[in-house]
């Protein structure tokens, strides 16, 4: 890699870094209609969006970012998926570098799409500021870390619908098959039976998940940007990789209907608590000497606390509901995350596994509630199962002891990068006729932020951040 800090290119464009694989460009080159423009890609799910090539999309494409290592890991991924020896993608991106980089995307607008995925506090800000010029925006989850902006997220949704854009937040778990069979089954009376409403104590749905913090994607050791712990930088696990389980539970248990998270939606309580990162451990993640000035006031007997874990309980037309997105350092040998979801019916429940029982592959499996239950909720399952062979072809159930698997072919299980190719072609399809988009995803987006943002906040009136 060869960094030039040569003055600015004539025109608009500084050349600052070349990655081999890629060609920078000094000025726009005519192309396709639609062209995407990625605006200070600090994650890498903002490479993820362009794993493929994009039916429509110029190869041309823009990055607007300061000069540092995000953008360096960002370009490094993206020649990644150009340098590749199947299916290689043949990105030639424009550069800008300025201080200003957020200011001159608005400016120049040589595309039509924003990409953002990064840091999470200002967000909202790029966004609203996007759809006001007039740009659709694909941004990665959470649009807002905090409560308080909760109204910005309800206007800058009125002033996409305003300006005839669309917005639309990176809900990539919706593409996973073993959600879209949950989906399927919950909303099946014969086999479900509707949900039970449980308790605050013993709710009807449970969603846990655990993360680690040192992993690898695609092969390579996913270094974090020093920000990454920076919870006002980022937002605490609920806020940030929590949007999912939110998005997840209201999805599959009431598809294409709006949620009103003033009437609908009912926060009872919020609990936090740290994950403890030693000085080595932070510099193996981050690569980094030293913990940074914007951390200090995290640091107790010189080690990190990381409000990264959190509980959330909550009611969702009556169904009591707990979510507890969790964060270890590295997971044990063999170890690898692990999620739960289970959603208690009053004929059975449903349940989404991922751990060492399931080899740390996702499973859907059925639990009928009683012995009596079990051969009516049985024929109910191979008749939905037979039902669902036109989009999922090949499922079928395996008996197991109490319960029912549903097997799920190989070729219906794609990696969670191959969920962002997808997300972007449905995105795409938004931009192209906007009449398709649902008119419950307003809403409904609003409900899940409110949750996570207003789960923490009860998290923090609770236990105060140090």
């Amino acid at each position: 890699m060869k960094s030039q800090t040569q003055s600015p290119l004539p025109g608009k464009w500084r050349r600052a870094v070349v990655v081999a694989g890629l060609v920078l460009l000094a000025v726009p080159v005519a192309g396709a209609d639609l062209k995407l423009m990625t605006l200070d890609p600090g994650h890498f799910h903002a490479a993820l969006f362009q794993r493929e090539r994009l039916p429509g999309i110029a190869s041309e494409a823009y990055v607007y970012a300061p000069l540092g290592p995000d953008l360096t890991a960002h370009l490094q991924r993206v020649a990644r998926f150009n340098l590749r020896a199947e299916h290689p993608t043949d990105w030639r991106l424009h550069i800008y570098t300025g201080p200003d980089f957020r200011e001159r995307l608005l400016q120049e607008r040589p595309g039509q799409i924003v990409i953002l995925s990064g840091r999470n506090r200002t967000k909202i800000d790029a966004i609203q500021q996007c759809v006001r010029a007039g740009l659709h925006v694909l941004a990665d989850k959470p649009w807002i870390i905090e409560a308080r902006d909760l109204p910005r997220l309800e206007a800058a949704l009125d002033t996409a619908d305003a300006q005839h854009v669309i917005g639309f937040d990176g809900m990539t778990e919706r593409f996973e098959i073993t959600t879209i069979l949950a989906r399927a089954l919950v909303t099946d009376p014969a086999i479900f039976g509707g949900p039970q409403t449980g308790t605050p104590d013993d709710p009807a749905v449970v969603f846990e998940s655990l993360h680690y913090l040192l992993k690898e994607v695609g092969g390579v050791p996913n270094q974090r940007p020093p920000w990454f712990f920076d919870v006002a930088e980022v937002g605490e696990g609920l806020t940030d990789v929590g949007t999912h389980l939110v998005d997840i539970v209201q999805w599959v248990m009431f598809p294409d209907e709006a949620i009103h998270y003033r009437t609908d939606i009912e926060v009872l309580r919020g609990q936090r608590w740290p994950t403890i990162l030693t000085l080595p451990e932070f510099q193996k993640v981050t690569g980094e000497k030293e913990f940074p000035a914007s951390l200090q006031s995290a640091l107790k007997a010189g080690r990190l606390e990381y409000y990264c874990n959190n509980r959330v309980d909550y009611r969702l037309r009556g169904v009591h509901i707990r979510l507890e997105p969790i964060w270890d350092f590295v997971a044990p040998p063999g170890k690898q995350d692990t999620d739960r979801l289970v959603f208690r019916g009053r004929r059975a429940r449903v349940e989404v596994r991922q751990g060492a029982e399931e080899q740390y592959r996702r499973e859907v499996y059925v639990i009928p509630n009683t012995a009596a239950d079990q051969a009516a909720v049985r024929a109910a399952l191979q008749r939905r199962v037979a039902a669902l062979q036109a989009d999922c072809p090949g499922v079928a159930v395996a008996e197991e002891a109490n319960r029912l698997r549903i097997i799920i072919p190989a070729a219906l299980r794609i990696s969670h990068e191959e969920h962002f190719a997808l997300l972007a072609r449905r995105f795409l399809e938004y931009v192209r006729h906007p009449e398709t988009l649902p008119a419950w995803e307003k809403p409904n987006m609003l409900a899940k932020y409110y949750v996570t943002t207003r789960g923490v906040e009860l998290a923090r009136a609770t236990a105060p951040a140090p």
